[in-house]
């Protein structure tokens, strides 16, 4: 499977047993996500560095961790200290587990400011996410491509656009064969919120 996909209402992006990605286009209307866009824009972000090969770069995002039961977080050696939920998360974290019928209870927001800001290829599958792993990623603010390709295959990819207010669900074993990125667009001069919902098992 291999181009580009344009979302309607709901979309099944992958759906068999190496992958099972559902992109719900208008999940929030509007009004609700440009509330909820607001809101996320209120918050306090942390610029974080990271070392590779040897070298030490700001991350071409902006990020802030949250746990509804103080769960911490790591990835590419940045340790994230929980904060506690604001109120429209639990709004959101509410909503999108009674969607899905999945249990989540921590939320890493990532802030692409710009189109300059994204990231690299990756699977979200570190060892606090478990054996089965379930993703739920809320976009706000601009739309941005997001692509998916095989890992045992990198000729394999999936696009499509991530719109305001939609809903990315990438249920397991997507992780474990999959990665996904947000690539640099620099036409895109205004800013995205994405919600990436967890459940961190430790």
């Amino acid at each position: 499977m291999q181009g580009q996909l344009f979302a309607k209402d709901e979309i099944s992006v992958l759906s068999h047993d190496r992958g099972n990605v559902t992109y719900y286009a208008g999940f929030l209307e509007g009004s609700e996500a440009d509330a909820a866009f607001d809101a996320a824009s209120r918050e306090s972000y942390r610029q974080e560095r990271i070392t590779i090969h040897g070298r030490t770069h700001d991350v071409p995002r902006l990020t802030q961790w949250y746990s509804s039961e103080g769960r911490g977080y790591m990835y590419s050696g940045i340790d994230m200290a929980p904060n506690p939920y604001p109120k429209f998360i639990v709004q959101l974290a509410d909503r999108i587990s009674h969607h899905t019928n999945l249990a989540f209870n921590s939320v890493l927001i990532n802030v692409y400011r710009d189109g300059r800001d994204k990231v690299g290829w990756h699977s979200d599958d570190e060892r606090e996410l478990g054996d089965e792993i379930d993703i739920a990623s809320l976009s706000l603010g601009a739309e941005r491509p997001f692509k998916l390709r095989e890992r045992c295959n990198h000729a394999n990819v999936v696009e499509l656009p991530l719109s305001h207010g939609s809903l990315l669900v990438m249920r397991h074993p997507t992780q474990l064969h999959w990665q996904h990125c947000l690539p640099a667009r620099r036409a895109v001069t205004a800013a995205r919120y994405n919600l990436t919902f967890r459940f961190i098992d430790h």
